[in-house]
């Protein structure tokens, strides 16, 4: 495959392309669209020839640009000197570790950012959505830092900022109000943490949550760590209230450990509650306890994949990469059959868009160039082996080659 120089930043036609289904097609891409997807020969058999900028992928596999649906970019110790981890037992000691650590980080947290854009962006990320902690003691600083590095990732990047409460809401006086001054200020959606868990009031919390959401016509993304019955009940009050303001499709629950370990009645009276709510499941595919994916799938809710935290307070490890995300998702879910890795690959692509609510999603005439060429002949492939990403565009225009960020 000949890859573009810097200066051919907007190709029109990719040449030779294996689709995620299997077939060979030539992609016309115009005006940062998708115009068309002609088998290959079609073309020549018609005596078109190509106009202007013609990469020839020679059969590589071209998906659509890959969605990280969690992710902590304020977070990251990337671009800064190595962290040894400090454990801790539970949440709240967790959080007061990060606090301490973050005392002795001195990038800032947008140069930090910056550094993992970067390297999400050569690894064929097209768009993400980032928490960013809202608390007292950090006031909105990790959210302006965020808007910034949105704004200056703009053209390579498409990023959704969730006002985290990481010290709680309730358990953190004055977290309500900023909270509500992120939402003015450009975080796009409303975070929650362990209603139960953490801030021991459920309605105390989930009155924050939901008013914040209604008020300002933002989307929900919370954590919910909190395992057993006491977090299924957490996700089926959840799922209640979404459906009584009608936020269907709006409303996503991180992580929620709670489903990897119910009895199977329960689990399916949660399933079909956060089913019928439109209420979606996010996970990292963490050690312990994990949602489901398929089982949750075959009753209707829609799961999607995230990073999570990326070499950061929480955890040392993590690449950025959603094909190795995707991957991890797969050897703790035990898929292995080509239709099962094809729903690893949907958890980073098709279902993280849907979930995140973008638009002109996908691999079809009319959607966004929003592509990265994978060095693979197939899905099942490229989940297996996440290979390398030969070329990366965003609404058209190359923003990545040979795994590295141009411009």
């Amino acid at each position: 495959m000949t890859v573009p120089s810097p200066t051919s930043s907007h190709p029109d036609l990719l040449l030779d392309a294996t689709l995620p289904d299997g077939t060979r097609a030539d992609i016309t891409i115009r005006a940062g669209r998708i115009a068309a997807l002609d088998p290959v020969g079609d073309r020549d058999a018609r005596d078109e020839p190509p106009v202007g900028t013609t990469i020839d992928v020679a059969g590589a596999l071209v998906l659509p640009a890959f969605v990280d649906g969690h992710v902590h970019l304020d977070k990251t110790f990337l671009g800064s000197d190595w962290q040894p981890h400090v454990t801790g037992g539970t949440i709240r000691e967790r959080v007061a570790a990060e606090r301490a650590l973050r005392e002795r980080v001195r990038v800032p947290t947008a140069e930090r950012a910056a550094h993992l854009v970067r390297r999400i962006v050569a690894l064929g990320t097209g768009h993400v959505r980032s928490h960013v902690d809202v608390d007292p003691q950090l006031g909105l600083s990790g959210l302006h830092a965020l808007v910034e590095v949105r704004e200056r990732f703009r053209d390579v990047l498409s990023v959704q900022l969730v006002a985290f409460p990481q010290s709680g809401i309730v358990t953190a006086p004055g977290t309500a109000d900023l909270l509500d001054a992120a939402l003015r200020e450009g975080a796009d959606l409303i975070g929650g943490l362990d209603p139960i868990g953490f801030d021991n009031d459920v309605e105390g919390h989930l009155d924050v949550v939901f008013g914040l959401a209604e008020r300002h016509g933002a989307g929900i993304d919370l954590h919910l760590h909190d395992g057993g019955e006491s977090g299924a009940g957490q996700l089926r009050e959840i799922a209640a209230r979404t459906a009584a303001v009608g936020l269907a499709g709006k409303v996503t629950v991180s992580h929620a450990y709670c489903l990897g370990d119910l009895e199977p009645a329960a689990f399916a009276r949660t399933a079909d509650a956060l089913a019928a709510a439109g209420v979606s499941i996010l996970t990292n595919g963490p050690s312990g306890s994990m949602p489901p994916v398929l089982a949750l799938r075959d009753r209707g809710v829609r799961v999607f994949a995230g990073s999570d935290n990326i070499r950061d307070a929480w955890w040392p490890y993590g690449t950025g990469d959603m094909l190795e995300r995707a991957t991890i998702v797969g050897l703790r879910q035990d898929l292995m059959t080509d239709d099962e890795l094809a729903v690893a690959a949907d958890l980073v692509t098709d279902a993280a868009a849907t979930a995140l609510g973008l638009p002109d999603y996908g691999l079809t005439v009319g959607a966004r160039a929003d592509l990265v060429v994978v060095e693979a002949a197939s899905v099942p492939e490229a989940v297996a082996a996440h290979p390398a990403r030969r070329l990366v565009l965003h609404a058209g225009r190359t923003v990545a080659a040979e795994g590295r960020l141009l411009g």
